[in-house]
């Protein structure tokens, strides 16, 4: 009893230790977010006098033209919410086929989702924006500096682990509740939408968290995308209007972040059940 307590006790301190760690960065974000940029050089990790600054820096940061605020937000709000319902239905789809269809070609094809997981985003983002070029004047649709030439990309980039996920978590469904609807007349796509998307959703909630907090945060891609000058910003991407050659506006830098995580962690707070329970319930699966 006492070497379990011991355990316990040690598992504890580790968590704690490792919690800091990871929840230090974000403070660090909200006390300076609080202050003036020659605060913040002086003494960064110091706690704010004056909390009311962190509302001023917030109505400079929103009414900087530079950086426009609300056109960013709503940028990065249509690109993540069609993002994220589009990998849902898809990969939804395509796990479905490839586990209920057992040839040598679906497993292939899953093996390909798996190995395209590994392959590491800087590898292919130069042969990506020359691609996207090549097939926008082919079709004669702007892919580069567009909302559907972004979105296509996050699609086809986060496919990949939403399949992998969903794969697993389909194969504990009975495949006698599709034989079922099969015999009292269900089509194939009313038998996934009707019986089979329905029973996704707590794996479909733990998609949804983990696809919107990289696509929300992202910067790389959207940089690549849409360009750092482009007409289209995210938050991320905006967030470059306050950093110059020679000065750093490091008080809207970190107030422009303050701002970006907001609607994610107020996201999480109401859907932290769901997403343990689909965690968990996928794990099993």
């Amino acid at each position: 009893m006492k070497a379990e307590k011991i355990r316990k006790r040690i598992a504890t301190v580790v968590g704690l230790v490792l919690s800091l760690i990871v929840l230090f960065p974000f403070f660090l974000v909200v006390i300076n977010s609080a202050k003036k940029s020659a605060d913040i050089v002086i003494s960064p990790i110091s706690l704010p006098e004056n909390w009311g600054q962190l509302f001023e820096n917030m109505k400079n940061v929103i009414n900087n033209q530079n950086f426009n605020y609300w056109s960013s937000f709503s940028s990065s709000l249509l690109i993540t919410v069609i993002s994220l319902v589009l990998l849902c239905v898809c990969s939804a789809m395509a796990a479905w086929v490839l586990c209920r269809n057992k040839t040598r070609w679906s497993n292939l094809i899953f093996m390909m989702f798996v190995a395209s997981m590994v392959i590491p985003f800087q590898v292919v983002m130069l042969p990506l924006l020359s691609t996207f070029r090549d097939v926008g004047n082919f079709l004669g649709i702007q892919m580069l500096q567009s909302y559907k030439g972004i979105i296509f990309a996050y699609l086809g980039f986060g496919g990949a682990m939403s399949v992998f996920i969903l794969h697993g978590f389909i194969k504990g469904i009975p495949y006698e509740l599709e034989e079922a609807a099969y015999i009292d007349g269900c089509t194939p796509e009313g038998t996934f939408f009707r019986i089979i998307f329905p029973l996704l959703k707590p794996v479909l909630v733990t998609i949804t968290i983990l696809n919107g907090l990289w696509i929300w945060n992202d910067y790389l891609l959207p940089s690549l995308m849409l360009g750092l000058n482009g007409k289209i910003k995210t938050i991320p991407v905006a967030v470059t209007s306050f950093v110059g050659s020679y000065v750093k506006q490091w008080d809207l830098i970190l107030t422009a972040a303050f701002l970006a995580m907001v609607p994610v962690i107020i996201l999480f707070l109401f859907a932290q059940k769901q997403i343990m329970r689909g965690m968990v319930e996928g794990a099993i699966k």
